[in-house]
């Protein structure tokens, strides 16, 4: 079994900032990648970052320049700084993790994980 666990949710004022963490845990063989998405009330679920285990990232346009994915693979851990934090930004963050589990190692199948999600709130 493979487990994300996610903190550093919460309520932010616009403009300020916040920092996310999902810690992967469990049988895993292998992590491939690691992000963050969010979804809004009455809106679909988007990517906001990810990073792969080889350093590589993307961030949607709406974040750029405003947040920065980084990882810990010796923890299996993603990072998630936010700054200049807007009221559209508030939303469900979910964690996300392309995972190789034990279980799986000799074919190399990877397996999507979602973490529980955690509340950001931004506003005055």
């Amino acid at each position: 079994q493979v487990q994300l666990v996610e903190s550093g949710g919460g309520s932010v004022q616009p403009g300020g900032s916040l920092r996310l963490s999902c810690a992967a845990s469990g049988s895993i063989f292998r992590t491939d990648a690691m992000g963050w998405y969010r979804q809004a009330p009455g809106k679909q679920r988007e990517l906001v970052a990810r990073i792969t285990s080889g350093g590589s990232t993307n961030y949607a346009d709406s974040v750029k320049g405003r947040a920065t994915i980084s990882g810990d693979s010796a923890k299996n851990t993603v990072y998630l700084q936010m700054s200049s934090l807007k009221p559209e930004d508030t939303a469900v963050y979910y964690c996300n993790a392309q995972i190789v589990p034990d279980a799986y190692w000799a074919q190399g199948s990877q397996v999507t994980y979602w973490g529980q999600g955690t509340q950001v709130t931004v506003s005055s």
